[in-house]
């Protein structure tokens, strides 16, 4: 569509009116946006601000209880994302849905395959995927496994799967929470790929200089309705994130170093097998039986990773998601066996069970709070139990404490500002950030030695981050160790006292925080980058 036919065309999604109640809270309220065809547009808001809430409606997840769609100048009403997906309009999940072990090609056609006499018509498929792929800029092989992608390509194939399906209109979730800044820039080119040729694309961030880059419009959304329509070559980011949270956008700087002599942490040789455990032969050395795995050319997910931390330091770990940072925490939380040793001040860990090791005061902030931290079906009190179900206050005798649960988590409910009705409210009520925050109160409870704070801030708006790094200083500087992982790099940068690098399951560079460019440090993560620098 060319420019001028795009300046006459209707509005490409209006929504006039959007209101939407829960038992107990309007998540949406006269929610009004209008967004042009052929433009970025994006949704900026706190969490527990509704704009979740707002995209499930506009892809037929929910339904409105007042107000109306407009899709390119028609009205419509969307019983389910199937109706949304006829009307053009197609969604990229924050958490990418693809299968492992299909194909790129596979992947992209899943649900909706070409078929000839009932049999998948590959050709067909490839040179359809081909010239989308060409037209908008979205470069990838169809016959790669998904499982062999880096993040930047698993976001392409999963914006090719939506424009495969005829859409028109694209929901992007958080796109850029897990990616470093090359993939960034990747992602708004083929961005603006998409806007040349006719496609609208709507935005959500808590990403405030990354909307400011790539947006022609900015809708503003604060405790469930629209508050501001503003264009983002009048605006920077402090005034974005006063308009969202009233307040000023926070940076995640360290004060003064508060690292000890004392070691609470050590891991020695940490080695993983991708084909999964088998113990070193009798009387063969862990160390001999890794080199013999090495010279066979077997896939380490680890590779003789060894660090320590102190008492009062924040160690970051930086790279690029599947490169071993999740595997990392699974050896030190004795989710999965790995080669090599892990000591918590002087005791030898390795042969421990979770559960143990969570009694001797480690704590866990998972990177994906659904899967790993929460049960969404259970009250925020039975949240507050997980993982701690063997200690005060949970536990009295043989019972679960209930009233004392209750109280302390009225307790982290007040100090860390999780927004909700009370304790029995259900986890699934609870916005992403309140989740977080919730989750966060419970792990920084019961004084943990050691913390491993994977990802603290994903998904959570100015607000909630600026206070979830207020408690992460203030545990620091009273004596905690901490193993910081996360995607965003200025928040590694900023909290870190120290910042390692891992790539392809090995620690490739240890780099000192107050020295280093999120872009330098992206080279690093992505191989671009190679050698290492001692601090």
């Amino acid at each position: 569509m060319n420019t001028e036919a795009l300046a006459t065309a209707p509005p490409a999604v209006r929504l006039e009116g959007i209101t939407k109640r829960f038992p107990g809270v309007v998540a949406n309220h006269d929610i009004r946006i209008t967004v042009e065809p052929g433009t970025v547009h994006a949704i900026v808001g706190e969490n527990g601000a509704g704009k979740s809430t707002l995209m499930k409606i506009l892809y037929g997840m929910q339904k409105p209880d007042e107000g109306t769609i407009s899709v390119n100048g028609e009205e419509r009403s969307f019983r389910t994302p199937s109706d949304a997906i006829a009307a053009g309009i197609g969604m990229v999940h924050q958490h990418f849905m693809l299968a492992d072990n299909f194909t790129v090609l596979e992947n992209i056609v899943l649900g909706a395959e070409p078929t000839t006499i009932g049999v998948l018509d590959r050709a067909g498929a490839r040179r359809r995927i081909e010239a989308l792929a060409s037209g908008h800029g979205l470069h990838v092989d169809p016959d790669r496994l998904v499982e062999d992608l880096g993040v930047g390509d698993r976001q392409r194939v999963e914006i090719l799967k939506v424009l495969y399906r005829g859409a028109r209109i694209l929901i992007l979730d958080e796109p850029t929470a897990v990616l470093v800044p090359q993939e960034v820039e990747e992602l708004f080119a083929n961005l603006r790929e998409l806007k040349a040729g006719g496609l609208t694309v709507i935005f959500i961030s808590h990403k405030l200089d990354e909307v400011l880059s790539i947006a022609d419009a900015i809708t503003v959304i604060r405790r469930g309705t629209t508050v501001a329509s503003v264009d983002p070559r009048e605006v920077n980011a402090r005034q974005l994130a006063e308009l969202m949270v009233g307040s000023e956008l926070p940076t995640p700087e360290t004060r003064e170093s508060t690292v000890t002599d004392t070691v609470e942490l050590k891991v020695s040789g940490l080695t993983m097998e991708a084909e999964g455990f088998r113990p070193a032969p009798k009387g063969v050395p862990v160390a001999q039986y890794v080199d013999r795995l090495r010279q066979e050319g077997r896939r380490l997910l680890l590779d003789d990773v060894s660090f320590e931390i102190h008492r009062g330091e924040i160690l970051g770990i930086a790279g690029v998601e599947g490169n071993g940072q999740s595997e990392l925490i699974e050896a030190i939380m004795g989710i999965r066996p790995v080669h090599g040793e892990i000591t918590l001040g002087d005791e030898d860990i390795s042969g421990w069970t979770t559960l143990r090791r969570r009694e001797a005061g480690i704590g866990y902030i998972p990177e994906d709070r659904h899967r790993q931290g929460l049960l969404l079906e259970a009250s925020l009190w039975e949240n507050r139990v997980l993982g701690h179900q063997t200690r005060k206050p949970a536990r009295k005798g043989p019972w679960i404490d209930r009233r004392a649960s209750k109280a302390d988590t009225a307790r982290i409910i007040e100090e860390y500002d999780v927004r909700t009705p009370g304790v029995d409210t259900l986890a699934l009520a609870l916005s992403g950030g309140n989740q977080q925050k919730l989750i966060v109160g419970r792990e920084m409870s019961g004084e943990p030695r050691f913390l491993i704070a994977a990802h603290p801030t994903r998904g959570v708006d100015v607000g909630a981050q600026a206070a979830i790094w207020d408690h992460l200083r203030n545990a620091r500087a009273a004596g905690l160790a901490v193993l910081l992982i996360s995607a965003d790099l200025d928040e590694l940068i900023g909290l870190s006292d120290t910042l390692r690098v891992i790539y392809r399951g090995r620690l490739v560079a240890r780099l000192d925080p107050s020295d280093v460019t999120p872009e330098r440090l992206g080279g690093y993560m992505t191989g671009a980058i190679t050698g290492t620098e001692e601090t």
